[in-house]
């Protein structure tokens, strides 16, 4: 029996890293997942991996930023799954820059997938929530929802030359604040990780090709500069990059029946470090 048996989980951005991770993690423990990302290919191998296993996954492949993604993201859940029970906003990319060499594009491109689309999302859920949480009072049941937002250590600490990644993510700390209170009532704990230096695309070297994302047919570079990469690992008091695995678990921390009294929280994830 999974701790999760029943539940229905949509995470964004799960086709690859973390969320990939974490949609086999949350899978295994009984969980439905709608599975999300900006390929089908990544989506497609996720939602048969956690089949294979023996588990229940369907895909809702997209760019988190259009309009009507929130809509069709909760749509997907409740048409495929019967319910909604665990959101996790975790789509995102980098496009790093000094303030001054920064075009208003740029900065608002960071808005959009970190906080807007986020926002989106748990909006489109709002409703559906509502509605379910009505029900199951009027039957005498209790039922405990999660959002688990995905935040960084940029938003809580700052990071130079990231100036619209930080705007974005601390601003996914205020919505996690604020759901926590709004949606204290409809039994939905809120709670919000910040990664600190985690081994994923973002985070390799920026000239490996891997670091390359097209989005709409423009690719756009991330990753991190080469010299930098050893410097990282050294502020690490445990010495080393978390793997996504690692992360995966601090998330279903935050997901799982023992974290049903942990609300409105911001868990910082970076293997030791503070600042």
């Amino acid at each position: 029996m999974g701790k999760l048996l029943g539940k229905t989980a949509i995470i964004s951005g799960s086709g690859r890293g973390i969320g990939r991770a974490l949609a086999l993690k949350l899978a295994s423990e009984g969980a439905s997942v709608v599975v999300n990302d900006l390929d089908e290919a990544p989506a497609a191998e996720v939602v048969t991996a956690i089949e294979t296993a023996g588990g229940r996954a369907v895909s809702c492949v997209g760019n988190v930023t259009e309009e009507d993604f929130g809509e069709r993201f909760v749509q997907t859940a409740l048409r495929e799954f019967g319910g909604l029970d665990i959101i996790v906003n975790n789509a995102g990319y980098t496009r790093d820059g000094v303030i001054q060499k920064q075009t208003d594009e740029q900065f608002q491109s960071m808005l959009d997938v970190h906080l807007i689309a986020p926002f989106r999302i748990l909006r489109a859920a709002a409703e559906p929530i509502r509605t379910l949480q009505k029900q199951e009072a009027a039957e005498g049941r209790e039922v405990i929802r999660k959002v688990v937002n995905i935040s960084s250590m940029t938003g809580t600490n700052g990071n130079a030359g990231q100036v619209n990644y930080a705007a974005a993510k601390a601003g996914l700390v205020g919505v996690t604040k604020t759901l926590s209170k709004e949606w204290g009532r409809y039994k939905v704990c809120v709670n919000c990780v910040a990664f600190g230096f985690i081994e994923t695309r973002l985070t390799k070297a920026n000239d490996d090709p891997a670091t390359q994302i097209e989005i709409e047919g423009r690719k756009i570079q991330a990753g991190v500069p080469s010299a930098m990469l050893d410097t990282l690992k050294t502020m690490v008091p445990l010495g080393r990059a978390g793997t996504p695995e690692e992360a995966a678990g601090s998330i279903y921390l935050f997901c799982i029946p023992e974290s049903d009294y942990v609300s409105g929280q911001v868990l910082i994830v970076g293997g030791g470090i503070n600042t």
